[in-house]
């Protein structure tokens, strides 16, 4: 019976520790990140239970003219929101989600990885993810 308690006790452990190891590595893809052109920088944090990111600083501030819905083209990009919903996974450091790209006004299916401590490797896809594009950021000090 002792065994028992202790095995049990041992696999509750390890469940908890994968719960919480999995929560410490979604935090380090918060924080503030930049472009590798250094144009602009995006804000990652938790929303609603999954990760986004806002724009919250460009080299030079502009309008959201490729946006699909007119309404919103004469919005600043500033604050506009272009990475959505992202969520675990499965693999480590990685979350899937939607991306707007406001080159050409489009939401594509995203990805985003740590691919170091600040190293985040974002990328849009299309055509079900068989073609995808990315660029990595850095990590804002």
């Amino acid at each position: 019976m002792r065994k028992r308690v202790l095995t049990t006790g041992l696999a509750v452990g390890c469940v908890l520790t994968a719960i919480f190891s999995s929560q410490a590595q979604a935090g380090e893809a918060k924080g503030t990140w930049a472009r590798p052109n250094g144009a602009s920088q995006i804000r990652i944090s938790e929303c609603g239970g999954a990760l986004c990111g806002k724009l919250v600083w460009l080299r030079e501030p502009r309008k959201d003219i490729k946006n699909p819905d007119i309404s919103k083209r004469d919005r600043p990009l500033l604050g506009v929101q272009i990475v959505r919903s992202m969520k675990p996974t499965g693999k480590q450091d990685q979350w899937k989600g939607k991306v707007y790209n406001a080159e050409d006004g489009k939401t594509h299916t995203g990805f985003i990885a740590l691919t170091a401590a600040n190293k985040l490797k974002l990328e849009g896809c299309v055509m079900g993810g068989l073609i995808c594009k990315g660029e990595t950021w850095t990590r804002v000090k």
